[in-house]
């Protein structure tokens, strides 16, 4: 099969990190009902993605989400792509987000079965290879809750 062409990428995320923010975007989605990130700023040593809320969470939550990433990443999961078009993409994704010039063919990368999302950027191929994840602070401002996360290996 010939490979799909996709829009360039201009950035080179790390790819642990990376797939990391998917499982922690998947885990707010599930726990809390919001949308995956507003804002995310994804780096080697430490990430923060913004999350629309209305209010902050508790220290409990917080500590929720930590151990239901980490549940997660133990999990050993395997991470696939596949590719799909617009209109197969219609209704199961959130399409805002898109570019105006975004390419005939979606790439969608899968987390096990605990998230899936369309996405261009590096990831690991099994959960195993992240390391552990750490919340290592959080604020909350105007209706935007941040999460700053790290790996530890």
């Amino acid at each position: 099969m010939q490979q799909p062409i996709l829009n360039d990428h201009n950035k080179e995320e790390y790819p642990p990190m990376h797939t990391a923010e998917h499982i922690l975007n998947g885990t707010m989605v599930k726990l809390f009902g919001c949308r995956r990130s507003a804002n995310a700023h994804i780096e080697r040593r430490k990430s923060k993605c913004d999350y629309d809320l209305p209010a902050p969470l508790s220290p409990e939550q917080i500590a929720a989400v930590e151990a239901r990433v980490n549940e997660v990443i133990a999990a050993h999961l395997p991470v696939t792509m596949e590719y799909i078009t617009h209109e197969q993409a219609q209704g199961r994704f959130d399409m805002e987000r898109l570019p105006d010039d975004a390419s005939a063919t979606l790439r969608v990368v899968r987390v096990g079965d605990y998230d899936e999302c369309l996405c261009v950027g590096s990831h690991v191929s099994n959960t195993a290879e992240i390391g552990h994840f750490r919340i290592s602070s959080t604020r909350y401002e105007a209706g935007r809750f941040r999460i700053v996360f790290r790996l530890d290996q």
